[in-house]
């Protein structure tokens, strides 16, 4: 019996239909920090990624209801927080202000944005150091 290769997933992107694609794109750009492109709004070699496309009816931009649309996670607590007060200080909408939760397995640490559409992205990290 051949053994079957499992392929490797390299990264992946989060689609969001926007309402507003060039406002978008300098959003993602200025604000997040993001490289952008015809394809993708990328940051950090795909650790954060979306495809953001134009919807035809600014009705189709519908972000998720009481969660996130995308979440992102960040190597420890000190590197969150130099992310937040990036973000912070080039006029993100904060959505979630940081908040740490502590757990039998540990603690978490997030924050959240929010984008010109309403969308929520999160962001958070389960180590202190």
């Amino acid at each position: 019996m051949t053994e079957q290769v499992k392929a490797k997933i390299e990264n992946s992107l989060t689609v969001l239909l926007v309402s507003d694609l060039e406002k978008s794109n300098q959003y993602y750009r200025d604000v997040l920090g993001c490289e952008v492109n015809d394809v993708w709004a990328i940051r950090d070699d795909f650790g954060l990624g979306f495809k953001l496309i134009q919807a035809k009816d600014p009705q189709d931009v519908i972000p998720n209801k009481g969660t996130w649309n995308t979440y992102a996670y960040v190597e420890n607590f000190s590197g969150l927080d130099a992310l937040y007060e990036e973000l912070k200080a080039k006029g993100a909408t904060i959505a979630l202000e940081p908040i740490v939760e502590d757990h039998d397995w540990g603690s978490w640490k997030e924050f959240a944005i929010k984008d010109i559409d309403g969308y929520i992205i999160g962001f958070g990290s389960g180590n202190r150091n």
